[in-house]
């Protein structure tokens, strides 16, 4: 893991309600979406169902980036995902829950099951200015 960002881009993590995630496709095109997100101790966690594009996308090949999308302050990490399938880990259940209106990840969702993308930063490429 790499070292955290400063204060300010820490508390936009907190804040901020969707960041970009783009994975690679299996010919090397990104797939890019927005996706609910949580940042815990220097971790992406995103809640998604296990049928999606993005959770195939990773299991091929495991490099993503991530951006929150400020022309001013960009926030803009890569990293490495891994899935994760149930059950999952209590405070990231109450995370999404208490972040996203009572989601409750440990549930199927519409969709099917869920999975988590769990994407650890290799490296930050803005953490709030622009360059």
């Amino acid at each position: 893991m790499t070292s955290l960002p400063g204060a300010d881009v820490l508390d936009r993590l907190d804040r901020e309600r969707a960041v970009w995630l783009c994975t690679l496709r299996p010919g090397g095109s990104p797939h890019l979406t927005p996706v609910w997100f949580l940042f815990v101790v220097g971790e992406w966690w995103i809640c998604t169902a296990e049928r999606n594009v993005k959770v195939r996308n990773v299991l091929a090949d495991s490099r993503v980036s991530l951006a929150l999308p400020d022309p001013c302050a960009p926030v803009v990490a890569e990293g490495v995902a891994t899935v994760v399938r149930p059950p999952f880990r209590p405070d990231i259940v109450a995370g999404f829950r208490d972040r996203y209106a009572g989601w409750d990840i440990s549930a199927d969702g519409p969709d099917g099951p869920y999975v988590l993308l769990r994407v650890g930063v290799t490296r930050w490429l803005l953490s709030g200015r622009a360059r």
